[in-house]
């Protein structure tokens, strides 16, 4: 499953064959809002049948999360890579993160260093039917890589050369 499937339900096909039969199976499955990782949706009677006649059993779907592309997901936790340039790193300013629930302003202080992480609570993955974990950004720095005679004087300056 997604990362909105599990905040907010939705509808998956899942597709699989049984005892190395040729034909293809396929159900459609309603994923509750806030289901989380390693719990069981059941499919009433859509297990094997019993033998000698017997009703069908159940099949038992244990959820487990698709690699997102933005998100890293630890636990209930979710982290995101906010990479910035050096100068919104030592002057401060104002960026937009992409959360699940939606695009957040965060304010970057003046001196934030590389590695730090800041926690939006309560924007992770459910934890229960009523709590979510928690949502962090952590800092990435981009330096320049090519730099005009113009910049490489200013950056001299700064170094104190």
């Amino acid at each position: 499953m997604t990362i909105e499937e599990a905040l907010h339900g939705g509808k998956k096909k899942i597709s699989f064959r049984r005892d190395a039969r040729a034909q293809v199976e396929t159900y459609e499955v309603s994923i509750p809002k806030g289901v989380r990782e390693g719990q069981k949706i059941r499919l009433a009677g859509q297990g094997q049948a019993a033998q000698r006649r017997g009703s069908a059993g159940d099949l038992l779907l244990v959820m487990r999360f698709e690699k997102h592309p933005d998100y890293r997901i630890e636990g209930a936790d979710l982290y995101y890579d906010l990479v910035l340039p050096a100068w919104t790193a030592v002057l401060g300013g104002e960026t937009h993160i992409p959360t699940p629930d939606g695009p957040v302003l965060l304010k970057v202080p003046a001196g934030t260093q590389p590695g730090r992480k800041f926690r939006l609570k309560g924007r992770g993955l459910p934890v229960s039917a009523t709590a979510r974990g928690d949502f962090y950004a952590e800092l990435a720095v981009t330096l320049p890589t090519e730099l005009t005679p113009e910049q490489r004087k200013l950056w001299e300056q700064l170094a104190g050369r």
